[in-house]
């Protein structure tokens, strides 16, 4: 039972990071424009995620662009799309397996425990994987963004600060290994196709499982 509750458990924190990451992913908040020295335009606030870039104004007004061309992105940029996705990509395959794995269901019937079992920490291992896919560009930008900002030889209009979808995306991280954790430690591997104590030592001493037949047709 408390395996269970640990498989249940794991299974919705991994969830609850898996949607995390996916708004992380699409967010356009990685980067927010620094107000440093003064010399930027206070009515106006940049924000660049993966995918797009907005101008936010004090009015309320939204502009937002996708990037026109992948190629000309920087390489740092494209390997975190490509890490993001992969992660979003294996947190899913992982979901499938797991609820396969899950001992609260049926998938395969209540005859392969072992198979269960096998797919559930199968499952928790691919979810640590996809943390680690995904918290590797999280610290990276979130490094980059660091290092710019303390550069005496970046000008301070491109300076940037950490944006809010990098705070969700570590705690999706910590969700989602959290999550692999705890569904590959309860999916204990069940033992199974043991006999009973009495029927096994019957068969491993069969000279006295029959001493014991004698002895109790001499009763009779």
């Amino acid at each position: 039972m408390a395996s269970t509750s640990l498989q249940l458990l794991g299974l919705v924190l991994a969830v609850l990071g898996w949607v995390c990451g996916a708004l992380v992913c699409a967010a356009p908040l990685w980067r927010v424009s620094a107000f440093v020295g003064g010399e930027l335009v206070i009515a106006q606030v940049t924000w660049e995620g993966l995918w797009m870039n907005c101008l936010s104004q004090t009015t309320g007004q939204i502009q937002c662009k996708t990037y026109d061309s992948t190629l000309a992105l920087p390489t740092s940029t494209q390997a975190a799309r490509s890490l993001t996705v992969l992660s979003l990509m294996l947190c899913l395959l992982a979901l499938l397996l797991g609820v396969m794995g899950a001992k609260c269901t049926h998938c395969m019937g209540d005859a392969n425990q072992s198979s269960k079992a096998r797919l559930g920490r199968l499952a928790g291992v691919l979810f640590i994987v996809a943390a680690l896919a995904f918290l590797i560009p999280i610290s990276w930008t979130a490094y980059a963004i660091i290092r710019d900002f303390y550069d005496p030889n970046v000008a301070a209009p491109l300076k940037r600060e950490l944006g809010p979808a990098l705070y969700l995306g570590w705690g999706a991280s910590v969700l989602l290994l959290l999550g692999g954790a705890l569904l590959h430690v309860g999916s204990s591997a069940v033992e199974g196709g043991k006999l009973p104590i009495i029927g096994r030592a019957a068969k491993d001493n069969p000279g006295a499982a029959g001493e014991a037949k004698t002895q109790e047709k001499s009763f009779v």
